[in-house]
């Protein structure tokens, strides 16, 4: 009886060894082939992409509420323009042309002209109830979503009363893309 759990227990030592070896050799395969000293090269096919990056910033305020970025189903959703944890209202573009409204289609809600339906399905439509308005670096700009993002645009998405009391509030609400 003690034979065959000496031989049991040294049977099971060899599975235990050749297990651990087997992952070492599996993890140090696998960094060989994938992780590099080298900085990490962008991914995508378009290898003659220059540097770019530049940053610009928004907000967007319902019936005088200030919608809440920081949920992480807003954040690292494309490799051209994205918000991330540390600054959810901070847009990173780093593809020229991108325009506001391709950023936006990222995120995991709705934005037209006309309409905003949020990443909780409420919707805000131009109608009796309130009036969707574009500020873009604080002027009135109803093409917006198709400008160009650039470097320290500040963009105010509001939806409320057509004679908006709390505008200079919500244009202040806006972070300075530098920082």
């Amino acid at each position: 009886m003690k034979k065959i759990t000496l031989i049991l227990v040294v049977v099971g030592l060899v599975i235990v060894m050749a297990i651990f070896l087997i992952q070492k050799y599996v993890a140090e395969s696998f960094d060989k082939r994938f992780v590099s000293d080298t900085p990490r090269q962008d991914l995508r096919l378009d290898e003659s992409r220059e540097e770019y990056e530049i940053k610009a910033a928004f907000v967007i305020f319902t019936n005088g509420t200030k919608r809440d970025f920081s949920a992480l189903m807003y954040h690292n959703l494309s490799p051209d323009a994205y918000i991330t944890a540390a600054n959810p209202n901070i847009v990173t573009v780093t593809k020229k042309g991108i325009m506001w409204q391709q950023f936006f289609d990222t995120l995991p809600f709705k934005l037209t002209k006309e309409c905003l339906t949020t990443g909780t399905k409420q919707t805000f439509c131009t109608g009796q109830a309130g009036v969707l308005k574009f500020y873009l670096n604080g002027a009135l700009n109803n093409d917006m979503l198709v400008r160009e993002i650039n470097q320290g645009d500040k963009a105010l998405i509001t939806y409320g009363a057509e004679e908006e009391p709390n505008l200079d509030y919500q244009l202040s609400q806006i972070p300075n893309p530098q920082d």
